[in-house]
């Protein structure tokens, strides 16, 4: 096995008892990026020298016994809208290029504390909205990786970090990784710091990440997250074993959710999630029920329509205004919109957006998860810049709530797609324990890397041209 085959957890283990050094690691991921980004395109910024001076003041604080934190020796991806001090930050954007913010986001700082390798920055849609960068799903470069936090999902995916940052504020980071194979974690809103970040609809925004195994997520969160009194609800909900712990003598209760989407779902993708759900139902400490949504919720994707829309007219109006030849056709059409709707009707459905979340919440509290679909099915073709078909990440995106995919799928020309999971806010430790259980029973498993030879294949006609944000 070479080392960038590990997950984070497994290499972590082997630099703390010496079986491997830090910089055999990075030489490793080095070596793979080498290899895999001449046709991925997952990184708008990556710099050996950089690396490798992070890596030596890993290597002087592990010497003097200075460190012992979440992420010793581990790189770590970081989508291009968190502001780093020794790289660029651009966002996708031409409006932005070589714009270098002298200062770190909160969460890649935390990352750099615990120990963590900034190894360079993923290429994101441009302002992590919809229009696409350069990257390529390494499953099939014809088809999409997912839009916003897309470099990140096919770092992770094909090998080339073990671990990687992104946003969501509709499905950026489900859906990606749902596409590319991979866990992709939306953590409860709120619960990792927006300090330091591009900020586009502040009533949606979520920070989370991407990794190949269920470990590695638990060991982000742990990491990044923030703690103590300070943060009085999650202190309050996530440092309450109460709250995360289930009892031992119970089953766990789930419930099978297909929303009001179902009917736009691909047939394969109800087949998949349907049996996996009677598979679920079959399986010894689980209770399995099938449920709906109130019908309230059928208005959700309405809802988040109009605050994303409305967010972005204002947030981006300097970039609109004084640069039009330098932003896409789909980012100008959305702000568009979003100037047509009254500062009224903005509230109005903000208002709507907090019974929904409050509703949620109360349904939620009787589940210790929920299972659904990721997306509609796999990634559609790459020139699709949103995808045809609803799906419901933007029900747990609007209602602020935990959602993982986990990678277990595959569609009809062989490319993954996920199982969702969801949990009630702030229940996200409970969240991670029933993927833990569902993978101590062979029900998920840990993601395998993309293989490289899918290079240069494609089921379909593809031109690709590189794109750099350099």
């Amino acid at each position: 096995m070479e080392l960038y085959e590990l997950t984070a957890s497994q290499a972590l283990e082997r630099i703390k008892n010496k079986k491997i050094s830090a910089r055999e690691l990075i030489d490793s991921y080095i070596k793979r990026i080498e290899k895999e980004e001449e046709w991925v395109h997952a990184w708008c910024f990556f710099d050996k020298e950089i690396v490798y001076k992070q890596l030596v003041q890993i290597e002087e604080r592990l010497q003097s016994g200075q460190i012992d934190g979440h992420l010793v020796g581990i790189p770590v991806g970081v989508k291009d809208i968190f502001n780093t001090k020794d790289m660029p930050t651009e966002m996708g954007s031409p409006i932005w290029q070589g714009f270098t913010p002298g200062n770190d986001a909160r969460v890649v700082h935390d990352i750099r504390m615990e120990g963590g390798i900034v190894m360079g920055k993923t290429v994101t849609a441009e302002f992590a909205v919809h229009h696409l960068g350069s990257t390529i799903n390494p499953h099939d470069p014809a088809f999409s990786p997912g839009t916003s936090s897309s470099g990140s999902a096919a770092a992770v995916a094909c090998g080339m970090v073990p671990l990687a940052i992104g946003t969501q504020t509709a499905g950026s980071i489900i859906r990606p990784a749902s596409y590319c194979g991979l866990y992709g974690y939306k953590p409860s809103f709120g619960l990792l710091p927006r300090t330091g970040i591009l900020k586009t609809v502040d009533p949606l925004d979520h920070v989370g990440f991407f990794t190949r195994s269920v470990n590695d997520l638990k060991l982000l969160l742990d990491a990044l997250r923030v703690k103590g009194e300070n943060y009085p609800y999650v202190h309050r909900y996530l440092e309450n074993e109460k709250r995360q712990i289930k009892e031992e003598s119970k089953p766990w209760k789930v419930a099978f959710v297909k929303t009001y989407v179902w009917d736009e779902v691909e047939e394969y993708t109800k087949q998949s999630i349907s049996t996996f759900a009677e598979e679920l139902a079959k399986t010894e400490g689980i209770t399995l029920i099938d449920v709906e949504l109130p019908a309230r919720f059928e208005k959700t994707h309405d809802i988040h329509t109009t605050i994303y829309h409305k967010a972005l007219s204002y947030y981006f109006k300097e970039e609109y205004e004084e640069y039009p030849d330098k932003i896409s056709d789909v980012f100008r059409n959305m702000v568009e919109e979003g100037k047509k709707i009254s500062l009224e009707d903005y509230r109005k459905n903000l208002e709507k957006q907090s019974v929904l979340t409050t509703e949620l919440d109360d349904f939620l509290s009787e589940f210790d998860a929920v299972i659904t679909f990721s997306t509609a099915g796999e990634a559609p073709l790459k020139e699709s810049y949103l995808e045809e078909k609803r799906d419901t990440s933007l029900i747990w995106t609007t209602c602020r709530v935990p959602s993982i995919t986990a990678p277990l799928f595959k569609g009809p020309r062989g490319l993954p797609f996920g199982v969702q999971v969801v949990a009630r806010r702030y229940n996200d430790y409970r969240l991670l324990s029933f993927l833990k259980f569902l993978q101590d029973r062979g029900k998920i498993a840990d993601s395998p890397i993309a293989a490289s030879e899918m290079r240069g294949e494609t089921t379909v006609p593809f031109k690709q041209e590189k794109v750099t944000c350099r």
